[in-house]
């Protein structure tokens, strides 16, 4: 599992983005997690789930976006990317990154992610 730090809270979360025009949901989450961590990879076209996560904005308003998010299976990790210093990246076990991360539906749909992993992984991709 791969966790990055959010740019302005510092705390453990998923690579993900808002909509790009012209991009599909699963093609952006694939430039997110290029540009958030380097990872090079083919996205399932199918959500793996949802979470809702607390994002104050430039103009300090307080908004609840509902990010979706969606398995990769990677084929390499560059170390030389967009945000590379803006982040730290981690990876780790499923249990662990639930235990990491701060937002509630992320940390159940990471036990989600964990327990789909025991029935075999042809489940997930």
């Amino acid at each position: 599992m791969l966790l990055i730090t959010a740019r302005e809270t510092g705390r453990w979360m998923m690579p993900k983005g808002w909509p790009i025009a012209r991009l599909l949901p699963h093609d952006v989450a694939e430039r997110e997690a290029w540009e958030e961590a380097g990872v090079i990879g083919k996205v399932k076209r199918r959500i793996f789930g949802e979470f809702r996560y607390a994002k104050i904005l430039l103009d300090g308003s307080k908004v609840e976006p509902l990010a979706s998010v969606y398995v990769i299976k990677v084929r390499r990790r560059k170390k030389r990317f967009s945000e590379r210093a803006k982040r730290d990246v981690i990876w780790m076990n499923p249990t662990d990154a639930a235990l990491k991360v701060q937002v509630p539906e992320l940390r159940t749909l990471l036990q989600d992610f964990a327990r789909s992993l025991t029935l075999g992984s042809d489940k997930i991709w």
